[in-house]
């Protein structure tokens, strides 16, 4: 009977140490993605592992630790995020997990960074408005499953809010723990399998709205299934296109780009890259317009003309060498090519 209570108080506390962790923020990147917990009084694998829905001794291997030695007070582990315990699907439920912008980093890279999780999921986990993220915002990338309380950020804000708007209200911070005053404890782990608690559901909170004032990102990855293309973000400076009605078609958007004014012409080799955009929407990959601009793409052996939008710069790579664009490979069908490489001509607003 005290072996009993002894093994329940021991869960009691683990998940309260759980609880007591601050935002639950992914490091690393696919496929070797982690979040980092700080061990507290009475925790051990088997809490941990109840907390984060791994496998105790999974937990050990990924920290090179002795499982049959236990956890160390304030010891930093490595919480791995793998199939089994991390949802990205668009439904996803349990705890959300958070990516911090970094600067000039944009939604494509982020989704590519993290499994290549779904632009749209993205958007709406988030609220937002566009496709435009802020240096120092945090955006929820996917979903947790286990029995740690759901994250909150105790110190930042998730994203900026429009002025107009009120944002969703936010899970006030957990109370920080009391001050540890051991110096080194060692927790057994108990063999015996504890009585499992069944937790209350977790109640998942979506960020704030994140207005799309910042960088546009790009939509390679990801299948558009809004009617109207991603509203232009508005110009921080006179290099980057002015914005285009809500609903506009890329070749509306150019012709207000380049109105009055006498566009950029480039002639040279062009080439491909695999996207799940849309049927009739086209993205591009162009060294020198701004992200937003729309490209005129012209197959001067046909004379068959398609719109793009720049998404970033061509990767230096190798195979990239000499090209003055990539397209969407479902631009390729509408310019009427089956070619790797293919000569074409350019014209936009630069």
């Amino acid at each position: 009977m005290v072996r009993s209570l002894l093994i329940i108080m021991g869960i009691m506390l683990g998940a309260a140490g759980v609880q007591a962790q601050d935002i639950l923020e992914v490091q690393g990147t696919a496929p070797d993605l982690y979040l980092m917990h700080t061990v507290t009084k009475g925790e051990t694998f088997y809490s941990l592992s109840r907390a984060y829905s791994v496998p105790p001794k999974e937990i050990a291997a990924q920290n090179n630790l002795n499982f049959d030695g236990g956890l160390q007070l304030g010891q930093s582990v490595k919480i791995p995020l793998n199939k089994g315990n991390f949802v990205q699907s668009g439904e996803a439920a349990g705890h959300p997990v958070y990516h911090k912008v970094l600067e000039k980093e944009t939604l494509y890279r982020i989704s590519v960074n993290y499994n290549k999780v779904s632009l749209d999921n993205v958007r709406h986990w988030n609220n937002l408005t566009g496709d435009g993220v802020q240096k120092d915002s945090y955006l929820i990338v996917g979903y947790v499953k286990g029995t740690v309380n759901g994250a909150v950020i105790a110190s930042h804000t998730p994203a900026a809010a429009p002025p107009s708007t009120t944002p969703a209200a936010t899970p006030a911070s957990p109370a920080p723990a009391p001050p540890v005053t051991e110096t080194t404890t060692v927790v057994k782990n108990d063999p015996a399998p504890a009585p499992v608690l069944t937790p209350a559901p977790p109640v998942v909170t979506p960020a704030p709205p994140v207005s799309s004032n910042t960088t546009e990102s790009d939509n390679n990855s990801a299948s558009e299934t809004h009617a109207s293309a991603p509203a232009p973000v508005p110009a921080p400076a006179a290099s980057t296109p002015p914005p285009a009605p809500s609903g506009s078609s890329f070749e509306q958007i150019y012709s207000q780009q380049t109105s009055g004014k006498k566009p950029t012409t480039e002639k040279g080799p062009g080439s491909w890259f695999k996207s799940n955009a849309g049927a009739g929407k086209y993205y591009a990959l162009h060294n020198s317009a701004s992200r937003g601009t729309i490209i005129k793409v012209t197959n001067p052996l046909n004379g068959k003309s398609i719109y793009a939008k720049v998404l970033e710069a061509i990767p230096q790579m190798k195979q990239n060498a000499g090209l003055i664009i990539k397209l969407s490979d479902s631009a390729i069908e509408a310019l009427g090519t089956n070619e790797t490489k293919f000569y074409c001509e350019l014209s936009y607003e630069n």
